[in-house]
């Protein structure tokens, strides 16, 4: 082992610094770089005075200027002699060529080379010096890797030691730090490429070690021409250039047999002290409490190591006690045993039960084979009666390494047997990772040593069937290479399944004994830990510190051990395979449902109630005209269903009544109010409201007079933008009633007032922004059996800031209400005061006759009576009607065809009309009668006789004409007329009215109208309608819906793609189950416009459920035997009716991207509409989305873990809004959704700003004219952060260009959106929008004070602080805070001439509660640029 030993000594590596290490992924990339010489007068003359024999030499050393951190070797060129002769420039000759590979592809990342010079001292002792150093820049700015094209560049010289570098002060760009002083005159002369042909290397070189072309790798051959001994010191040669071109040495196949372990004293005691150590070692850190630990595996890595590191990835496999392996195998297998581990003394030993083969050995010195013995110890959660972390699933598992041996075999050996002494404790080891100790061997002697620790024994031998295309390149992966290496001739190279071992034991592969589950895996020690759900033919980095190392608590394990199997079609494997891929959850911010709006169940106080009665809202009456009952809105409401049914009142009238919207006291005070509002919700089925503008008057005698939060009240804006004061609020009506609902949905609406909650978007009427949202329950509207019912509600209105995406979520993800992921922002702006009230009115019976709506619980349909012809005339339009007696008409007064063909001889040249004909023909008609009658009264002379004798023949032969066109007419559609009345003989009209994602569940009743079978073949034009073809799914709905009729298995005979067919026996009648179901929705109007005044008359024009242009649908199903005959045709008119809307999420995003969110359902018991289960039991939950072009999913994590619906649309341009309903459900089938969601997508220019806290920053935005011209006005959410200039009302010319000037002043750190809206104020449109994304960093505080006030009290505190100006000259600051609620200044600006002291005064406000909090003074100058900031922490008690 000595020649392994010294090479690997002498390679040890500085792993990089954690935090780069944690960039993994990256493709690692091989360079080549040649220091050529050395320019300039590097020695000075006292040191050739005090030094002879001086010689030079370079060091070369990776270094990360981010994390000032030295990492890899220091790599020394040869030494070179200092010749200076003094009529030339002194120059010193190295060209050395240097090699290496990284994937920490960063700028920071860059070579330091150091100049050192050696010498003899008088006394002979060697002295070292350095002479200046260089930084070697191997990544530019860019994120690209330097061009191939070697160019010689100068690399300038500094003066002093590259230790310097870790000085705090030296900070990047190093070069251009002012403590760096050039060495003028000196440089050094090199040349730096990618090296590609390296890459089928890496497998024998770790990464960030720098090698020179001059030393010997073991693996490779030497260049050619150099057929010399390889040298196993590494040292350097002077042999040519290696790494050039790099040619392998031809690998050999190893085989190891019959592998034992034995530990000392034996295998139980060992394993016992071991988890002894274990736990009370975890208990003093505090990783376990008080829990057990129990070994759940033992297992052996096994790898091949060049001295340099791994040559490929270990293959792990599972060891076992031999007792019991004996226990399962056959007799003469546990002789064999019992033969091999003779020499155990007794002890029980751990056994392999396979072989192993290892195809990547090389003859050479250096080559060794590592063995690791590694324990896995399982902890179970919750031991000690709890778990252990709110993460824990159901075991936590840890593993360590124990011991470890190395078996360097001679290259001229031969098979036979080895026994090797086990190795632990502190000493390095190939994977850098700590083992676990060794018996203490200080009163040993030699012989006991080499068992104390341990042994292991195996037979070996070599075939000679291995692969010959190594020795130009090798076969075996690299973990960090960036593809699977190909040799130079051309062969590809295998992937590295390949050479895993030939599993040919007798009782099959060695499988793991289970399946470990622990936490995820911690970026911290991703480095240093096993790769979780590794696959046998992954690449992963072969250094030590990335193979084994141990990880408490930290892994987790998804298989525990390789694929020891290798069948042979495995042998031609290509080297272009698919990646497998890993379980992976894209982690969201997730936007938890019910947590954007609250509502409030706060009680109106006395005073806010006199403020409101007297005010002169409407009051509200009932049917016969007296004043509604008012309910408390914090009492309870006991809902009873049949209470509700039974109430001879069936029409619903709710009314809701917008009063009075004023400021909540948490809004920031510098916020301007709007002067006015509107709001928009979706009340039930009914269209989403947009209500008009309302004024925010405010009332007199409010401040201090008790009336709380009301300040404001609403009063609604005329045409002519006037308002009346004197006729405050706003009523909206809607009428519930049957005819409106659909037979047995009065319950669905019961059900929807008491579980429901309202949700009320406020915007400003001027700005168009959101101001906020607000949640009513409409529970207290169930009437119970009562007239009329009202409740008058105050209601918090909440604004949610979206920051940018976050990576945690933080709160209780338990609880409802409760969970506030990380990024999402609460405020409350206002509160809204609404009066809900629900009239009871007395229906009139529904018509005789009328089938306006379908009947109740109609699931059959047949078409038994539809089979027979009852007569009448074939061109009645609409087919044959179903009465008796049938009045005679004119064949021209029924078809418009007709009448058209009668009238061509009078319309020459001119096409038939539509409209119309009928009528023309008649008048006249009746003009030449008159005209005939005129003639016969004149009694004229004989030329009039004349003429009325030709008029008379003329109109015979018209007539004529006309009898004939008739016959010819019949004739040609006598086919087509007789056709479509025998289609409607079999034709069945149905009507449907369906929701969005609902399914309409129906069956047909089809009957064989023959004497004789058929094979029915169902064709269905409309994608929405399909059949029922699972026999599961047809039960489901029967039971969904009391259906009683028959249910068949297999139905159905499918045939590809063709349509399905169904087999009838003569004259039986059959049900199809069919099922309609749309997700598709009409056009929405946009929401971020007010509506216009609607006045009662056209409110009540048509029905409201009609004004939503939701178009009726039409889907046809036809019934064909094998002849291509029809048998029966089934109509479906489709009447889309509106849906119920949960809940509304609105998202600002940029236009053209991608938005990608997260929502969260809450646990599964809190969502209205949810069905009952078991306890702990949590139905399947699927998505659907109304838009086919957004992406959603819902992802079941495990039981009891929270779910979340993804989402990913695309945004399109400014300022477009997208409109589109989310659908869940909670059954199998999709049957009926138990939440609906409305997402609207707001797509938005994006500014991107970064910038400072309290310091300005100025940006421009162009504005762009539309056709006209426009007075328009920019908004923004936040007007204190962001100004604009102009401020005010501006003309925009049309298809003008013009700047508008923005002004950023953030008051606190951190990234978040503010959005900026430019609106036409005479029609308030929306002309453009922005959503400025502000990443905003916090200045360097300079100085910090503390105070301590009293709670609650009114006066505040008056302080001064002092503030010298540093420069010479008289200079103007400001003064900014980002608490100006809680912080005021005596004066906003002051003067302070140079080097005088100002004394700044301050005025600290109450707070009415107590704990502390930071506020920010910041200092600018004239131009408002930061100076210094102040922090004072206040303490209020």
């Amino acid at each position: 082992m000595g020649d392994w030993h010294r090479a690997f000594t002498q390679n040890t590596l500085v792993p990089p610094h954690p935090q780069r290490a944690r960039q993994l992924g990256k493709e690692s990339t091989a360079f080549q770089c040649i220091l050529k010489w050395l320019d300039g007068p590097l020695i000075k003359q006292g040191i050739l005075d005090m030094l002879s024999e001086l010689e030079c030499h370079l060091r070369v050393t990776l270094f990360d200027v981010t994390y000032k951190h030295f990492f890899g070797r220091t790599w020394k060129t040869t030494v070179k002699p200092t010749n200076q002769p003094s009529k030339q420039p002194p120059r010193i000759t190295f060209n050395e060529p240097l090699y290496f590979h990284t994937t920490l592809s960063h700028p920071s990342i860059v070579a330091v080379v150091e100049v050192v010079t050696e010498g003899r001292k008088r006394d002979g002792t060697l002295q070292l010096l350095s002479c200046g150093f260089g930084i070697l820049r191997i990544f530019g700015n860019k994120p690209e890797s330097p061009t191939s094209a070697a160019q010689d560049k100068r690399l300038r010289l500094y003066h002093g030691t590259p230790r310097a570098l870790l000085h705090p002060l030296l900070q990047d760009p190093i070069e251009q730090n002012k403590f760096m002083r050039l060495m003028e005159n000196c440089s050094l002369q090199y040349t730096l490429k990618p090296h590609p042909p390296l890459e089928p290397a890496f497998h024998l070189l770790p990464e960030n070690l720098l090698v020179s072309g001059f030393q010997q790798i073991p693996g490779l051959l030497p260049p050619h021409g150099d057929t010399g001994k390889l040298p196993v010191d590494l040292t350097t040669v002077d042999s040519g250039d290696a790494l050039r071109k790099p040619r392998f040495q031809k690998p050999t196949t190893w085989h190891l047999d019959d592998l034992f372990f034995t530990l000392y004293p034996s295998l139980e005691k060992f394993e016992e002290e071991l988890v002894q150590l274990l736990i009370s070692d975890r208990e003093g850190v505090g990783l376990l409490d008080s829990g057990t630990l129990e070994v759940l595996e033992r297992r052996l890595h096994v790898c091949v190591h060049n001295g340099l590191g791994f040559v490929q990835r270990p293959q792990v496999v599972v060891l076992v006690p031999e007792m019991d392996v004996a226990l399962t195998r056959s007799a003469s297998f546990s002789r064999k045993i019992s033969a091999s581990s003779k020499n155990s003394s007794g002890n029980q030993a751990l056994v392999l039960r396979s072989h192993l083969r290892l195809p990547e050995m090389v003859s050479h010195p250096a080559f060794a084979i590592v063995f690791q013995l590694e324990y896995v110890f399982n902890s179970p959660s919750g031991a000690d009666g709890g778990a252990s972390s709110p993460t824990s699933i159901s075991s936590v598992a840890c593993m360590h390494m124990v011991r470890w041996a190395v078996w360097n075999p001679d290259l001229e050996v031969g098979p036979g047997k080895v026994t090797l002494p086990l190795q632990g404790g502190v000493q390095q080891n190939p994977s850098r990772c700590l083992v676990y100790k060794v018996p203490s061997a200080s009163m040993s002697s030699e012989e006991v040593k080499q068992v104390e620790s341990g042994t292991i024994q195996f037979q070996f031998s070599l075939s000679s069937d291995g692969p010959t295309e190594h020795a130009n390149g090798p076969r075996v992966g690299r973990r960090s290479s960036r593809k699977m290496p190909a040799s130079p001739s051309g062969t590809p190279a295998p992937a590295a399944r390949d050479l895993a071992a030939t599993q040919d034991s007798p009782v099959g592969p060695g499988l793991s004994l289970s399946q470990l589950t622990a936490s995820p895996l911690s970026p911290a020690l991703q480095s240093s830990s096993k790769p979780p759900l590794q696959p046998p033919d992954s690449s992963q980095s072969p250094e030590g510190p990335q193979l084994q190392a141990e990880s408490v608590l930290e892994s987790r394990v998804s298989h525990l051990e390789a694929d020891l199997s290798q069948p042979a079609s495995l042998q031609g494997t290509p080297a272009v395979e698919h990646l497998q891929e890993l379980p992976f959850t894209p982690l969201h911010a997730p936007i938890v449902v019910g947590a954007q709006t609250r509502s409030s169940r706060s009680q109106l106080s006395r005073a806010a109630m006199v403020l409101l009665q007297s005010s002169g809202f409407p009051e509200i009456l009932d049917a016969s005209q007296q004043p509604v009952e008012a309910v408390n809105p914090i009492d309870p409401v006991r809902f009873n269903p049949q209470k509700e049914e039974s109430d001879c009142l069936r029409g619903n009238e709710i009314v809701l009544q917008f009063l009075a919207f004023s400021r909540a006291a948490q809004d920031c005070p510098g916020t301007p109010w709007p002067q006015t509002v509107y709001f928009t919700f979706q009340f039930y089925r009914f269209p989403p409201e947009t209500t008009p503008r309302l004024q925010l008057v405010k009332l007199d005698g409010t401040g201090k007079s008790g009336s709380g939060s009301l300040s404001h009240i609403l009063v609604p804006i005329n045409k002519d933008g006037s308002f009346d004061a004197g006729s405050p609020g706003l009523q909206l009506r809607y009428m519930v009633d049957p005819g409106f609902l659909k037979p047995g949905e009065q319950r669905w609406f019961a059900h929807y007032l008491a579980a429901q909650t309202l949700q009320v978007d406020v915007w400003d009427g001027d700005s168009l922004l959101l101001i906020g949202s607000a949640g009513v329950q409409m529970k207290h509207l169930l009437r119970q059996g009562r007239p009329a019912v009202q409740v008058s509600h105050e209601l918090e209105v909440v604004a949610t800031e979206y920051e940018q995406e976050m990576m945690a979520v933080s709160g209780d993800v338990a609880g409802f209400g409760s969970v506030k992921p990380i990024g999402v922002h609460t405020v409350v702006k206002g509160r809204l005061h609404l009066t809900l009230a629900n009239v009871g009115h007395a229906c009139e019976p529904r018509a005789r006759g009328s089938n306006l709506l379908p009947p109740s619980r109609s699931r059959v349909i047949s078409n038994d009576g539809a089979s027979f012809f009852s007569g009448g005339s074939l061109l009645i339009p609409g087919g044959p009607k179903r009465k008796r007696v049938v009045q005679a008409q004119r064949l021209a007064d029924v078809d418009s065809e007709l009448a058209a063909m009668l009238l061509t001889h009078t319309r020459a040249g001119q096409g038939p009309q539509a409209a119309g004909q009928e009528a023309d023909a008649v008048h006249k008609r009746k003009l030449e009668r008159m005209r005939l009658v005129r003639l016969q009264e004149a009694g004229g002379d004989s030329d009039s006789r004349r003429i009325s004798l030709l008029a008379q023949h003329s109109v015979r032969a018209q007539h004529s004409r006309d009898l004939q066109v008739i016959d010819a007419y019949r004739e040609r559609t006598k086919a087509e007329s007789i056709a479509g009345v025998l289609s409607q003989a079999i034709t069945t009209h149905h009507t449907l009215y369906a929701t969005l994602g609902t399914a309409e569940f129906f069956e047909f009743a089809l009957k064989n109208p023959h004497n004789t079978q058929h094979t029915v073949a169902i064709e269905i034009d409309s994608p929405e309608l399909s059949i029922i073809l699972d026999s599961q799914e047809w039960r489901y709905f029967k039971e969904a819906t009391g259906l009683h009729t028959p249910l068949e298995e297999d139905m159905f005979h499918l045939r590809g793609s063709l349509a399905p067919q169904l087999y009838l026996r003569p004259r039986e009648t059959a049900h199809i189950p069919l099922k309609f179901q749309s997700f598709s929705v009409g056009p929405l109007a946009p929401t971020q416009a007010p509506a216009e005044v609607i006045t009662e008359k056209d409110a009540e024009s048509g029905p409201l459920w009609k004004c939503s242009a939701m178009p009726t649908k039409h889907a046809k199903v036809l019934f064909r035997v094998e002849t291509g005959q029809l048998i029966a045709v089934l109509c479906l008119t489709v009447e889309p009716q509106p849906h119920v809307v949960d809940q509304v999420f609105r998202f600002y995003h940029p236009e053209l991207t991608f938005l990608k969110k997260a929502i969260r359902l809450p646990p599964w018991h809190t969502l209205p509409g949810a069905p009952v289960g078991m306890p702990g039991e949590d139905p399947p939950v699927h998505v659907r989305c109304s838009d086919p072009n957004v992406i959603c999913e819902a992802q079941n994590v495990g039981p009891g873990e929270p779910r979340d619906v993804f989402l990913k649309v695309a945004s399109g341009p400014s300022p477009e809004i997208k409109d589109f309903f989310v659908v869940i459900y909670a059954d199998r089938w999709l049957a009926v959704p138990v939440q609906t969601w409305q997402v609207c997508l707001h797509s938005l220019q994006r500014v991107d700003v970064s910038c400072v806290a309290g310091q300005l920053t100025r940006l421009s935005l162009v504005l762009r004219g539309t056709q006209t011209v426009r007075k328009v006005r920019a908004f923004t959410s936040h007007p204190q952060e962001l100004k604009t200039d102009p401020a005010g009302v501006f003309v925009l010319p049309p298809h003008g260009v013009q700047d508008l000037h923005v002004g950023v002043r953030p008051r606190r750190a951190g990234s978040r959106f503010v959005h900026l809206n430019l609106v036409d104020i005479d029609y308030h449109q929306l002309v453009a929008s922005w959503l400025v994304c502000l990443s905003c960093r916090q200045p360097l505080i300079s100085k910090a004070f503390e105070i301590t006030m009293a709670a609650g009290d009114e006066k505040g505190t008056n302080k001064r602080i002092t503030y010298t100006n540093p420069y010479p000259s008289r200079r103007t600051y400001r003064l900014h805070s980002d608490r100006p609620e809680l912080l005021r200044f005596k004066e906003d600006s002051f003067q302070v001439a140079g080097g005088e002291t100002y004394t700044i005064g301050l005025r600290f406000l109450p707070s009415g509660s107590a704990g502390q909090e930071e506020i920010l003074i910041y200092i600018n100058d004239h131009e408002d640029k930061n100076e210094e900031t102040f922090c004072v922490k206040v303490l209020y008690q």
